[in-house]
């Protein structure tokens, strides 16, 4: 690990010693349901609809029943709702025909879902089977480039690798989520916070201005 990721990871782990993540959930599909309909949306909105979701359909195959257009407008406030009800729908009826109702510990099996991609994968990975993973959300690309980790125009699976290379595993699920943390309440893309900053010295935003 090179001094300046040292670091920045020093700081963020001082800033966020224990970071979780924010999406409200009890069981394993609830997690990958809730990371499909954040994708363009917020965990407050998220959770919002989710908490509606999971109450009117407990189960799999509740979901799995569900008429589409009642799962539209359960979940309208994450957008895309139209898209993500079909999800909503093909993601139970696939987790129940194919996976006896278990999320699978697979990344070629979750990434054959409706609406799951790579970043999608990722959290999943990392929270329900421990695998050291880095999700490269919009706050931790924002974050990686304004830090200097990664350059302005890398695409998200080039950050994604620079900062597996910058970090070690062991930390990669953590910093992750301190990232996202950071970029979330402190590092905003609109008036970031950059009075109170800890990394007024090596961000590159500061320098542009």
């Amino acid at each position: 690990m090179s001094k300046k990721s040292s670091l920045i990871l020093n700081k963020l782990n001082r800033l966020y010693p224990n970071p979780i993540c924010e999406l409200a959930y009890q069981k394993d599909y609830e997690l990958l349901i809730a990371v499909v309909l954040s994708n363009q949306s917020t965990d407050r909105r998220v959770n919002m609809v989710t908490k509606v979701l999971f109450k009117q359909y407990p189960t799999l195959n509740d979901l799995k029943q569900a008429d589409t257009s009642e799962l539209e407008k359960i979940i309208k406030p994450v957008g895309t709702f139209r898209r993500k009800a079909l999800y909503i729908k093909e993601i139970a009826t696939r987790l129940v025909n194919q996976y006896n109702g278990v999320v699978p510990n697979d990344r070629q099996a979750l990434e054959s879902l409706p609406g799951v991609g790579h970043k999608t994968a990722n959290v999943v990975l990392s929270l329900l089977f421990n695998e050291p993973c880095i999700a490269v959300d919009t706050h931790v690309a924002r974050v990686s480039k304004r830090l200097g980790l990664v350059k302005n125009n890398d695409k998200v699976t080039q950050i994604e690798q620079k900062l597996m290379t910058l970090f070690d595993k062991n930390d990669w699920s953590k910093i992750h989520y301190q990232l996202v943390l950071f970029g979330r309440y402190h590092c905003k893309a609109i008036k970031p916070n950059c009075v109170d900053c800890n990394f007024k010295i090596i961000c590159q935003h500061k320098k542009m201005e």
